[in-house]
């Protein structure tokens, strides 16, 4: 391919949606070690907006963004992959501190591609990738639910918070998922959420009058500016793990741990990487969707020339689960 262009999605500088340029630039080439992806669909998420408005801690311009893509194998020089073969990727500095999966093709570390087989169509595996991994990750190494535990998802109309919900009912958790909005109760109810709490800042008095001694267990995915409250919907000995900041708040200018965490009430984080999303854990998912048993959170599918747009959506909340572009 030598000499083959590409459409690809470049930011320059850190601005507005508007600064998302779809552009034709050189094919990148693999190497021993690498893996040339010819990608079929990419998801959409807020980590992307934060380093599209120069907010992330690390990266550089300009830049194709994208920290996933979901795909099939066009080259694997080391002979890691077989061309041909169905995968995803994810994290590992895609779209910051190299090209990510915002185009037609994406270059990433052979480690970093991840095998699988499925019949489902593109627009819903590109959804999977880094939903899945962000999910998994916060339940296995973040709160490490037993079967039979509750746990509580603030920020529940999120895509992580709907795959926490679906991942959830999988491993026999009850799950309580928190809306601003009660016309979104039904998108919790579809992907099996037990209990639907519209959250008006004081979500541990709705927790505990159905557990009146808190829920075992809660991932935050709105922000530190609620997260004070998310703790106190926990009993003693259970876990609260910080995985996300939908409001844009991630630091506390004053953290006196005494005041903010209850009597025996744990605080964890995760974010996580492709070595953190197991290719079993991903074959597993895929097919529990493909047999029924789960389902993926799907929102809005768009175009490769519609990304200023999707950006755009992604801010004012209404994607409506997990946005995708497809190819």
């Amino acid at each position: 391919m030598t000499g083959a262009t590409m459409r690809a999605v470049v930011v320059d500088h850190p601005g507005g949606p508007e600064v998302l340029q779809v552009r034709d630039v050189p094919v990148p080439r693999a190497e021993p070690g690498q893996v040339l992806i010819r990608v079929h669909a990419f998801g959409l998420n807020r980590s992307e907006l934060h380093f599209r408005r120069g907010q992330a801690s690390s990266g550089s311009f300009p830049r194709i963004p994208g920290i996933e893509a979901t795909g099939v194998v066009e080259s694997a020089p080391g002979g890691e992959l077989v061309p041909g073969t169905p995968v995803v990727t994810l994290m590992g500095g895609m779209g910051r501190s190299f090209d990510g999966g915002y185009a037609q093709y994406v270059l990433v570390p052979a480690a970093q591609a991840i095998p699988f087989t499925s019949d489902l169509p593109w627009e819903v595996l590109g959804a999977v990738p880094e939903m899945l991994q962000t999910a998994h990750g916060t339940l296995a190494v973040g709160v490490r639910p037993s079967a039979g535990d509750v746990l509580l998802v603030r920020g529940g109309t999120s895509s992580i918070g709907l795959t926490l919900a679906v991942l959830g009912g999988l491993r026999g958790l009850t799950v309580l998922s928190t809306t601003r909005s009660p016309a979104r109760a039904a998108l919790l109810e579809s992907v099996g959420v037990d209990h639907v709490l519209v959250d008006d800042g004081h979500v541990a008095v709705q927790v505990r009058e159905l557990h009146p001694h808190g829920v075992d267990g809660a991932v935050e995915l709105v922000g530190v500016d609620v997260m004070r409250d998310t703790l106190r919907s926990v009993r003693s000995g259970g876990t609260v793990c910080f995985t996300g900041m939908l409001s844009d708040h991630w630091t506390i200018p004053e953290f006196y741990p005494m005041d903010w965490l209850p009597n025996g009430v744990r605080l964890t984080a995760y974010s996580g990487e492709a070595a953190d999303l197991p290719a079993p854990v991903l074959q597993e998912f895929l097919d529990a969707v493909a047999d029924g048993r789960a389902r993926v959170p799907a929102g809005r599918v768009y175009r490769l020339d519609q990304i200023a747009q999707a950006h755009a959506d992604m801010e004012a909340g209404s994607v409506g689960g997990k946005g995708v572009v497809l190819l």
